[in-house]
């Protein structure tokens, strides 16, 4: 087998892998979070989104951004990075992409399918992103996969919530989840053969990944913590932002 075929095969594996460990890694952690009583949960899910905020800003502002401004002219790049704002906010206008991190938000009044169906495609999503930033560099992938399980615990949570609210058992909530964040995987095979046909793609969909981080944590994280009192409770989350940040950094 020729060097260049071993390393592209490396390169797959290390692309679902870490997209696995993004997505499926947010499901095994969020599960046992369900144990808790229903206030303990709701007084730890804005510390989990305050972290969460601070990764997906972390790696999109100080690591997509700037790989993918490493490859193409500023006007290109922002140009992606506000195509990804763009065409997550249609995705949640159709309902197909929805953000839930309570067991009390308004996704209740969507159907248990419906919420199943835009967590695959969420996963999918996540997994072609965590794929695109492996085929860019190890490291990179590392820290995208970081912000990925970041923000999927407490999205999963509300998940789950919302599937033992409609009558699921908890352990065909888990099963269902674990089968919707496996679509991650697709995710990231899709964009690994993507890369093959047109590898100078790569810049603009870290650009474009760039967006849709921006965008889950501008418009969906932050207004349901601007919800909490501007006490304590401010100050703690701002000190969670920061830790997200700062992983990011670290890694």
């Amino acid at each position: 087998m020729y060097p260049s075929a071993i390393i592209r095969r490396v390169d797959l594996l290390a692309a679902i892998g870490l997209s696995l460990v993004g997505s499926g890694g947010g499901v095994l952690l969020a599960s046992p979070l369900l144990l808790l009583r229903r206030d303990t949960r709701l007084q730890v899910v804005p510390d989990l989104i305050s972290y969460a905020v601070g990764t997906l800003l972390g790696v999109a502002l100080l690591k997509l951004v700037p790989e993918a401004l490493e490859s193409l002219r500023a006007p290109a790049a922002l140009g992606a990075l506000l195509a990804g704002i763009l065409t997550f906010f249609m995705l949640e206008k159709l309902v197909l992409w929805r953000h839930c991190h309570t067991a009390d938000c308004d996704a209740h009044e969507t159907s248990a399918t419906l919420i199943l169906i835009g967590g695959g495609l969420h996963n999918f999503t996540d997994g072609a992103i965590v794929g695109a930033a492996v085929l860019t560099s190890f490291p990179l992938g590392l820290t995208t996969a970081v912000a990925v399980a970041a923000h999927q615990i407490p999205q999963e949570v509300g998940d789950f919530a919302i599937l033992l609210d409609a009558g699921y058992s908890r352990s065909r909530a888990l099963v269902l989840n674990t089968l919707s964040a496996s679509t991650c995987a697709l995710g990231a095979v899709a964009v690994y053969v993507a890369a093959g046909v047109a590898p100078n793609a790569l810049p603009y969909v870290l650009a474009f990944a760039a967006g849709s981080f921006l965008y889950v944590a501008m418009s969906d994280l932050i207004p349901g913590l601007h919800r909490e009192a501007v006490d304590v409770g401010a100050v703690r989350q701002v000190v969670m932002i920061a830790l997200g940040v700062g992983t990011i950094v670290l890694l």
